[in-house]
């Protein structure tokens, strides 16, 4: 379905309403927003709905309509929908339930609605439509809390009731168009972000997902948005489900469902947040202000405890308070009192305080720094007890100051109910940018900056799209199999041997030099530890021997292997499956303790050396690979070529592996490379397409 297709249906100028009060309730809300195109309602049991004439049939329509709203039962609707596609309808809204959100009679209904619809744009059916708010178009059957505006973000949700609450929002969030989806039988997200953004008057694209069904579709819709250099914003909610039967790895536990959404929408340049809050004060900031080059901020306040909690909030964030240049010190120092002492953030005191022109001096000298993005917090008292004149004129001197250096600047109310509407839509007029929460804000200026470093770095390889696995049982590889897998693949594993009795292991033992790690090998023993099937840093022949007898009463395998006795860090590399995102590669901080530290991230699959550098470098313990407490920097980049090589080993082999995990990998000092201690791979049964080396 083209883009220009849903145009017609959410740009209508004519419009047919069927049904009894719902449609009336659609024909006045039309009439409240002003809608300017021609209104046809059909009903055979009424002669006039809101002033307007009834026609009783659709075929006695003078023409084709460009949207329909259906708001009568399943079964009329569905022959409705097949009426209007003979017609050639641009599309319809189905208000009707009892399709495939009940049971199997449901689900049959559903598939016939399509086949009605012929091609012919669709939303819901269970769907409470939209609200056209740019052209006063709403086949809303209900109240909302919108109203008319120029431009603004659109909003797509899958929840009518959310979409309800949403626009009765009170933080000037300038709202464009307002589209629910429910049962999704024909139009979904992606098409909804086709069609949004080829109308030059929205400013962002805000989606509230439940899930998605078809991730290529959405992953092109997109790209289509950054083309257009269109932000989107998701607050997604519920969880996915992971494809496989057993979790033998610990890369499992480390993801997490959720995580892959997260991995998802960070690779596509998707800036998810998680509350209702955030969502509307991150869409309100890119209506304003757009994506940002970074997240370099200044803030100023006259009270050194705002200064204070606003880098508090900060900390642990993707967010700097850059320290201020002496230059640039002195410019602002210049302006104020010699009390102050200036620094970012920026306590400029009182002394200033109710002074437009000192202030407007001082607040053009701190935006002079050229930060991403400059803050003025800035709390209004209430104007039912106060007078708030002094506090205007901060306004105005910000608004001053943004003017003057072509800077981009917020005020920021750290209480929300502490902006008023006037003073909000006066800074919108200006381009500053109204925030309301301190929290909120930050979270705006992170996805902002998300949004705008993924703008500049171009598309994403397309996400990877094995066949699903046949549900016929798996195969363990155990550590010898996997690492000889790995080692094809161009990863590093210590010299090793097989043997069968502990006087072969001496005996090989005495041949690699001590110390050396005798190791029971089974696939039946994937984590070692937990059976005692590990000796490591055995230094001499009598430790092989002891060590050697043990593991033979667990197997009749044993390994012996060199020690690796330089690692700087040890890292986990795994590969899980999903059975919506396939295979994908979690990289983190790896060795016995990896699921109590739990330091990880995930990344789909293919990846990049940027992506997987990024990884590394988001992980808590990152420190430890850069030369933690007087230890040299590791081999950082052995490390990404390690990763690389994983997930190039599940990318040969997609359609068969389920589970891999490299842990510990130990990554030695720059320059000495990166080695796989132990290894575990999971496979399909070998009549599915099992791994060859």
């Amino acid at each position: 379905m083209t883009a220009g297709a849903l145009q017609r249906l959410l740009r209508p100028a004519t419009l047919a309403v069927i049904g009894g009060r719902e449609a009336a309730e659609v024909i006045h809300q039309c009439d409240k927003l002003g809608f300017a195109g021609t209104i046809w309602p059909v009903s055979p049991k009424r002669d006039s709905i809101a002033g307007r004439e009834c026609h009783k049939r659709l075929e006695d329509l003078p023409g084709a309509p460009d949207a329909a709203f259906i708001a009568i039962p399943a079964e009329p609707t569905i022959e409705a929908v097949e009426i209007l596609a003979a017609m050639g309808a641009g599309g319809a809204v189905c208000y009707a339930s009892g399709f495939r959100e009940v049971a199997a009679d449901g689900i049959a209904r559903q598939d016939r609605l399509v086949a009605a619809a012929g091609g012919m744009p669709i939303l819901g059916p269970n769907c409470y439509g939209f609200v056209n708010y740019l052209d006063g178009a709403a086949l809303w059957p209900d109240q909302h809390g919108g109203e008319r505006v120029a431009r603004g973000v659109a909003i797509v949700t899958q929840s009518g009731n959310m979409g309800l609450n949403l626009t009765m929002q009170q933080r000037s969030l300038p709202l464009a168009h307002l589209i629910t989806l429910g049962n999704q039988a024909i139009i979904g997200m992606p098409e909804c972000i086709a069609a949004l953004i080829e109308d030059e008057r929205v400013t962002a694209i805000g989606l509230h997902i439940e899930g998605l069904a078809d991730l290529a579709a959405f992953e092109r819709a997109v790209a289509l948005s950054r083309g257009r250099g269109l932000p989107v914003v998701a607050l997604k909610t519920g969880r996915s489900v992971t494809g496989a039967e057993i979790a033998l790895s610990h890369t499992a536990s480390l993801a997490g469902p959720d995580g892959l959404y997260d991995a998802f929408f960070e690779r596509l340049g998707v800036a998810r947040v998680h509350s209702v809050p955030e969502f509307l004060e991150t869409l309100k900031f890119l209506s304003i202000a757009g994506p940002l080059a970074g997240s370099r901020i200044a803030s100023m306040s006259c009270s050194g405890g705002e200064a204070s909690l606003i880098a508090d909030m900060a900390e642990g964030r993707d967010i700097t308070f850059p320290p201020m240049t002496e230059t640039h010190r002195a410019e602002v120092a210049a302006t104020l009192n010699s009390l102050v002492r200036v620094s970012n953030p920026l306590d400029y005191h009182t002394f200033i305080w109710g002074d437009e022109e000192r202030q407007t001096e001082t607040f053009t000298a701190m935006l002079r720094g050229r930060y991403d993005l400059s803050l003025l917090i800035l709390d209004f008292p209430r104007p039912d007890r106060c007078l708030p004149d002094d506090w205007w004129r901060t306004v105005n001197a910000i608004v001053n100051a943004a003017r003057r250096t072509g800077q981009r600047a917020a005020v920021v109310a750290s209480l929300p109910e502490c902006l008023p509407e006037e003073v909000r839509s006066y800074l919108i007029e200006q381009g500053v940018a109204p925030l309301q929460g301190m929290a909120e804000t930050l979270t705006a200026i992170e996805a902002a900056a998300r949004i705008g470093r993924a703008m500049a770095d171009g598309d994403p390889p397309a996400l990877l799209r094995p066949g699903p696995v046949a549900d016929a049982g798996s195969r363990v590889r155990d550590e010898w199999e996997s690492k000889r897998l790995l080692a094809a693949h161009g990863l590093t594993v210590p010299e090793g041997a097989l043997v069968a009795s502990p006087a072969e292991a001496v005996a090989t033992a005495e041949a690699f030099g001590y110390p050396v790690a005798v190791k029971a090998v089974s696939a039946a023993m994937v984590h070692k530890t937990e059976h005692g099937a590990i000796a490591l840093n055995l230094i001499d022949a009598d430790a092989v021997q002891a060590a050697a007898e043990r593991m033979a009463m667990l197997s009749d395998r044993i390994l012996v292997e060199r020690m690796v006795t330089d690692g700087i860090a040890e890292l986990i590399i795994g590969i899980d499956r999903d059975a919506q995102f396939g295979p994908y590669l979690v990289v983190g901080f790896g060795g016995i303790l990896v699921e109590a530290i739990s330091d990880s991230h995930t990344l789909l699959l293919p990846t990049t050396r940027e992506q997987v550098l990024a990884a590394l470098g988001a992980l808590k313990t990152a420190p430890m690979l850069d030369g933690y407490r007087g230890l040299p920097p590791a081999d950082k980049g052995a490390a990404v070529d390690a990763v690389l090589a994983v997930a190039a080993f599940a990318a040969d082999h997609a359609d068969s592996i389920l589970e891999l995990d490299v842990n510990p990998l130990i990554v030695r000092a720059q320059g000495l490379g990166a080695v796989v201690a132990d290894a575990m791979i999971r496979v399909a049964e070998p009549d599915q397409g099992g791994c060859k080396p």
